[in-house]
């Protein structure tokens, strides 16, 4: 469970250090909305994954990962890379609905 955890820690992480300095260093607002919503998302799925990792592991890496990918490419965005990686982050949002899903589904069986 190591590796998940520190992924889970890792989007939390990213969330809250890209967050504030997207809150006091960015100027440019559609920077700033795509920091606030990877922060948003990021730190949601890191406490989600974190919070469900040894009954759902699975639930748990899909949304970890997702987080990363969702939030992840909205960041570099927002830090000037190019707007193509925005066709990217809908893989991350399917990855968090699908840990969602998985852990309805484990729910359901237990």
């Amino acid at each position: 469970m190591a590796p998940l955890a520190a992924l889970a820690a890792l989007n939390g992480l990213l969330a809250v250090a890209v967050g504030a300095f997207g809150a006091h260093a960015m100027t440019d607002p559609q920077a700033k909305t795509w920091v606030t919503t990877g922060a948003v998302y990021g730190l949601a799925h890191a406490a989600a994954a974190l919070a469900v990792m040894t009954r759902a592991p699975a639930a748990a890496w899909s949304m970890a990962l997702g987080a990363l990918v969702f939030s992840g490419t909205l960041y570099l965005m927002a830090l000037g890379l190019p707007r193509w990686l925005g066709a990217v982050t809908p893989i991350g949002g399917v990855l968090m609905i699908a840990g969602w899903a998985l852990l309805i589904w484990h729910a359901l069986r237990a």
